[in-house]
């Protein structure tokens, strides 16, 4: 049974930075697809930045791009989230999530449905 473990979440000030990581057990993140999604209050989960297991291709949503970096270290079976330059809106929950490498583009598959293995959650608020 796969498991996610997220953590790293907090209070942060605008402007300020986080690395939340997804530690993964029972399985190995080598073949699979890891993506970072988050969800405000009020809102549908959202796609934030993924990488593909086959060359490591990212996917970044547009309000993340140039802030947020997506890593993965097999070798510590972890994947991070690098959060840079963050904004009020940035706040929300997020969650790791994983899913076999299926033979497509990282970006089309950046979606939640499209994701079967999550973690909990961690919170990430944003706030002076």
């Amino acid at each position: 049974q796969v498991q996610l473990v997220e953590s790293g979440g907090g209070l942060v000030q605008p402007g300020g930075s986080l690395r939340l990581s997804c530690a993964a057990s029972r399985f190995t993140l080598d073949y699979y697809a890891i993506g970072w999604f988050r969800q405000a209050p009020g809102k549908e989960r959202e796609g934030t930045s993924c990488i593909s297991s086959s060359d490591g291709s990212t996917y970044y949503a547009d309000s993340v791009k140039g802030r947020f970096t997506i890593s993965r270290d097999n070798a510590k079976n972890t994947v991070y989230l690098e959060m840079n330059s963050l904004k009020p809106e940035d706040t929300a929950v997020y969650y790791c999530a994983a899913e076999p490498q299926p033979p497509t583009t990282v970006q089309t598959i950046c979606v939640p449905r499209l994701f079967g293995s999550w973690g909990q959650g961690t919170q990430v608020t944003v706030s002076s």
